[in-house]
């Protein structure tokens, strides 16, 4: 399986990298044909852009796939090295929420379509997000992770979400004006009945990613394989 699985895992960190480019040209595009007003906060357009969950989430990826396959290329017995286990937890835990959260939360919610790249928008959501599910399933060498490691998986969440309503409610909507600008619907108060509404969300987003953080571990632990011992 090492023979085609780290050909695979380039050519979706190139498809994920090409989703992000494609959606941040369209992005900056708009901004620049946009009112004055718009294309002055073309620094805050780039900001806001890399300030979704997502976004960041298939950065991670694109990173710890190219990694990923290189290091296969490079190595076809014993497992991978403790901090690239620790990478794939961390990102295949933050792309399968991702893929959760927006196919359950976010898939109803019409689109603008002059500022939304569908195919990218699909690659990065749902793509991607499966990608990263089989990577866990299926991968050859995995190294088998301590339970401990859940807090190392957790700790980006938990900053993101400290950033996003810190920053929200300083930043002026680059496209409507609005006093503040939250990157998805749910981490709104006003669209949730206050910040007691966004506290359930956060909550019940932090139980998915303990939940699918344990399952990745869970499985990981299951299909290790032994590290190779050099020989003195």
């Amino acid at each position: 399986m090492t023979s085609w699985w780290a050909p695979a895992r380039l050519a979706a960190a190139a498809l994920t990298a090409a989703a992000i480019i494609a959606q941040l040209i369209r992005t900056l595009e708009r901004a620049l044909h946009a009112p004055d007003s718009w294309a002055a906060h073309l620094p805050t357009v780039v900001a806001n852009f890399f300030s979704f969950f997502t976004i960041l989430s298939n950065v991670g990826a694109v990173v710890a796939l190219a990694l990923g396959g290189v290091w296969l290329l490079r190595h076809r017995h014993g497992a991978e090295p403790r901090w690239l286990s620790v990478l794939f937890a961390c990102v295949a835990t933050y792309m399968i929420t991702t893929g959760i959260v927006y196919n359950i939360l976010l898939r109803g919610i019409p689109l603008d379509q002059g500022s939304t790249v569908w195919w990218s928008n699909e690659v990065l959501h749902v793509v991607a997000p499966l990608f990263l599910l089989a990577d866990v399933l299926f991968a050859p060498q995995r190294r088998r992770l301590p339970w401990s490691t859940l807090w190392i998986v957790v700790a980006f969440p938990i900053v993101w979400v400290v950033y996003t309503m810190l920053r929200a409610p300083l930043i002026t909507a680059p496209a409507t004006g609005a006093p503040s600008w939250y990157p998805y619907p749910f981490l709104d108060p006003a669209n949730v009945g206050g910040y007691g509404g966004v506290s359930l969300y956060v909550v019940g987003i932090a139980v998915a990613i303990l939940v699918v953080a344990t399952g990745v571990l869970a499985v990981g632990r299951k299909r290790s394989v032994r590290p190779v011992v050099s020989a003195a």
